[in-house]
């Protein structure tokens, strides 16, 4: 009988403290969790058995800029930055820093995913989630005072339909890159495409919405909630309001205030046994430091607002996690994929390196089973599986930054595991 540090007498994710052993037996990797029974849980959850709710999730997915003037359909390649480069540029700092890229003749359509793609065979998650950090438009009138601006042509949605991608993020500090009428291009694409998006809209209304999505073969729906923050550099004039598109932001330096309004939002759109899922663009681009507000915030989200899930994400690189009272918070998600090749600077943080979140929760109450994280790097503008450097100094780096809330990760085979 597997027991926690308050005796309970059932697996970990059964267990009212939230806590059990960190032993590997708790584990699920048979991918399996236990039904939550009346009377002696252990042994009908020896005969209930159901499969998680497998997410896959990353972090800023940035495919304007160098990676739109590699696809099949480039926008103007002019840019409005101060070292006066333009977004071939970029394409030409990556050859320069790894090599040429392929032919366009040999770059399939999925390319700039590369291993990721067979990667998603293999785990076949139920859903799949990403920040996506760029205006999808042909807007040529770029944001005034801001000093970089991302775009991708829209005739290269299929990119994004190519990973069989199911949801977007928008609430981050790229998405209006090319003002309001290149955000409210990049809905209309995304939704003629039947890709659902979350975090912005064409009013406050439609930006606070969550995405929603029916996992008919467990039994359940995910609502994904998506807010951004100021201390990820997003205008303040990109706020949705009752009659003009933008952006959900919100201010949780009042947290208390900011909670109770996601509490009442939630319990506005959320149906009995629904799955709850936050996303986050917060914080600054660089820096191992979790501020303490994101911290206080990201805990009464879930204990006042019933949130299941925080993915956070804005800096260029991996963050610490924690599980809190059995829910899952990662503070930073990393790039996963951008034109950042052969720029200097930062490169202790490896930018280049990035992980895959692959979160299973119980389909009966949202508590995390495990994490499973598969390292990657950015390479030829593409993501490639990482290399055994690179995976070595992704497991030390994680159990550094994780400990520090109370969790660690274990290596296993090409993966990395939390240990919570």
């Amino acid at each position: 009988m597997l027991t926690c540090r308050r005796s309970c007498r059932v697996l970990k994710l059964l267990c009212p403290c939230g806590m059990g052993s960190s032993n590997s037996s708790l584990k699920f990797s048979k991918s399996e969790v236990f039904r939550e029974g009346r009377g002696d849980l252990a042994s009908q959850a020896s005969k209930r058995m159901v499969t998680p709710v497998t997410m896959f999730m990353v972090g800023d997915v940035m495919l304007g800029r160098g990676i739109d003037m590699i696809l099949e359909h480039s926008n103007n390649p002019i840019l409005y930055e101060s070292n006066g480069l333009d977004a071939r540029d970029y394409v030409s700092l990556a050859e320069r820093q790894t090599g040429p890229l392929p032919d366009k003749s040999e770059r399939p359509l999925d390319y700039v995913w590369g291993d990721a793609i067979q990667i998603l065979k293999e785990k076949k998650p139920d859903l799949r989630i990403i920040n996506l950090e760029t205006s999808v438009t042909t807007s040529d009138t770029q944001w005034p005072l801001k000093g970089i601006h991302y775009r991708m042509h829209p005739g290269n949605v299929n990119v994004i339909q190519s990973a069989n991608i199911d949801c977007c993020v928008l609430a981050n500090n790229h998405i209006a890159d090319w003002g309001f009428p290149g955000l409210v291009e990049t809905m209309n694409t995304l939704d003629n495409s039947g890709i659902k998006f979350a975090g912005a809209g064409q009013n406050s209304l439609e930006a606070k919405a969550p995405a929603v999505f029916h996992i008919s073969n467990k039994g359940v729906r995910v609502l994904v909630f998506a807010a951004g923050h100021s201390s990820s550099g997003i205008p303040d004039s990109w706020q949705a309001r009752k009659d003009k598109e933008g952006v959900n932001i919100i201010d949780f330096y009042q947290a208390s205030k900011s909670v109770n309004e996601l509490k009442n939002l939630i319990e506005n759109h959320k149906q009995d046994g629904d799955i709850i899922v936050l996303s986050i663009h917060w914080g600054g681009n660089w820096g191992w430091n979790v501020e303490s507000s994101f911290v206080k915030f990201a805990h009464k989200a879930i204990d006042e607002a019933g949130v299941h899930i925080i993915q956070g994400h804005s800096s260029h690189h991996v963050k610490g996690i924690e599980v809190h009272n059995g829910r899952l918070i990662i503070y930073g998600c990393g790039d996963f994929l951008n034109d950042y090749e052969g720029i200097t600077g930062h490169e202790g943080y490896r930018g280049d390196l990035a992980l895959m979140y692959f979160v299973d929760v119980s389909p009966d109450t949202g508590m995390l089973a495990g994490l499973r994280m598969v390292p990657t790097q950015i390479k030829h503008l593409r993501v490639n599986k990482a290399k055994e450097e690179g995976v070595k100094w992704l497991v030390k780096t994680m159990s550094r930054e994780c400990k520090k809330f109370g969790c660690d990760v274990r290596r296993v085979d090409d993966e990395i595991h939390l240990v919570f």
